[in-house]
């Protein structure tokens, strides 16, 4: 097929012929209300008054129409589905301000009036087309071709040329005007830039729950994971020797085991958005577990835990939670089954926290390669707390400090 007839067999050209002949239709309840009002006015000449019923009236008609907010995502829909193109990348919506409004209805009366031009014409042109293609055949006489004040009639040889001429115009025009409103809607129908921030702003957050539910999931896994190998590992060493032991430290691995399956299905409910699937995070209202856990994995874990710990912002205690835990799992995977000191108390607005450690391995100093400390500073920051961690001078230890204000669980 050479390239002039292409658009004949393309469906992008159907498609948005079927798009402005939608439009045609839409426009003829609007004229026919123009038709019944207009000789009823009181003023203006017969030339007004036509422009009134074929313009003016009808035009604000359209506009005032689209400003309905649910007109936006109908014509969105539409050019979506039809027009293609650059309009392909519409996303359906109502209008959320005025100005998208104002611009829909700017749309709305430019699809309407364009698409009762394309309408008429397809209507008209073809039988036309074919009267003057056939008119030689059949020996019609084609005076009625003259032009203005000419004498003569067209050679009538070129009457046929005349007829494929006018519908290879039609062709012509319906493929420009679909093409134009393509490219023209994503400019009326499209987000405002105050939508387009709102959706940037919305992806944020998006992106924020993302990045925190990867964090509870390394924390929380990756604490079971370490936890349950050095259990796994004493209960291995005195299997024969201390079977009572052993079976406790089965029991604590089953327990690990089902806190992360717990905690990776809550992660999973959030990610497809299921609150059938989600439970309440742990706070450090839950903290004696994990330190039993950390101590029947062999951990010698010297804990002074505050009282008042338990009344801190239920914003903070998740956080604070997450980051001893993760603490735990930095000694247990970097330095082994070392003593452990934690540190935790309420001192004015801030909530104090230390773990500690011996270096144990010298892979301790270089984080191992894990993102335990990332994930800690991350909560931190998120609270607007303050964090160092490293070696303690002379001391041979590890030392991670936190101070997170309780303010920042409002």
């Amino acid at each position: 097929m050479t390239r002039p007839l292409r658009p004949l067999i393309e469906r992008t050209t159907w498609r948005r012929w079927s798009h402005l002949v939608v439009g045609g239709a839409l426009l003829m309840p609007y004229w026919f209300l123009a038709i019944s009002l207009t000789p009823v006015l009181p003023f203006g000449s017969q030339t007004v008054k036509i422009l009134l019923m074929l313009l003016v009236l009808p035009g604000a008609a359209t506009f005032v129409t689209g400003l309905v907010p649910t007109v936006r995502l109908l014509e969105t829909s539409l050019a979506r589905e039809l027009l293609a193109g650059p309009a392909a990348a519409l996303v359906p919506g109502p209008a959320r301000s005025w100005e998208s409004r104002a611009r829909t209805g700017a749309w709305f009366g430019l699809h309407l009036f364009a698409g009762v031009v394309v309408s008429g014409l397809s209507l008209a042109v073809p039988p036309f087309a074919f009267v003057l293609i056939v008119a030689p055949l059949v020996g019609w006489d084609a005076q009625f071709l003259r032009i203005g004040g000419m004498r003569d009639a067209w050679p009538q040889w070129t009457v046929p040329f005349a007829g494929l001429a006018s519908l290879a115009a039609l062709l012509a025009l319906i493929v420009l005007a679909g093409a134009l409103l393509s490219r023209l809607a994503p400019w009326f129908l499209g987000p405002s830039a105050a939508e387009r921030l709102a959706d940037v702003q919305a992806r944020a957050v998006a992106l924020a729950e993302r990045n925190r539910l990867a964090r509870e999931l390394h924390d929380s896994v990756g604490h079971a994971l370490s936890v349950v190998t050095l259990q796994a590992g004493a209960a291995g060493r005195v299997l024969d020797s201390d079977p009572a032991f052993a079976r406790e430290a089965l029991g604590a691995i089953e327990e690990s085991a089902r806190a992360a399956l717990e905690d990776l299905d809550h992660v999973l409910g959030l990610l497809r958005e299921d609150p059938s699937r989600t439970a309440p995070q742990p706070t450090l209202a839950d903290l004696g577990r994990l330190l039993e856990q950390t101590r029947i994995a062999g951990v010698t874990l010297d804990s002074d835990v505050a009282p008042e710990v338990g009344h801190v912002p239920a914003a903070v205690s998740r956080e604070a939670y997450r980051i001893v835990q993760e603490g735990l799992t930095n000694a247990l995977r970097h330095a082994g089954r070392v003593p452990v000191r934690l540190r935790l108390a309420v001192a004015g607005e801030r909530l104090e926290m230390e773990i500690s450690n011996p270096l144990g391995a010298p892979g301790v100093a270089g984080h191992g390669g894990g993102r335990g400390l990332d994930g800690i500073r991350e909560r931190v920051t998120v609270l607007r707390g303050e964090m160092a961690a490293g070696p303690d001078g002379d001391a041979d230890r590890w030392r991670v400090r936190v101070s997170l204000p309780l303010r920042s669980g409002a």
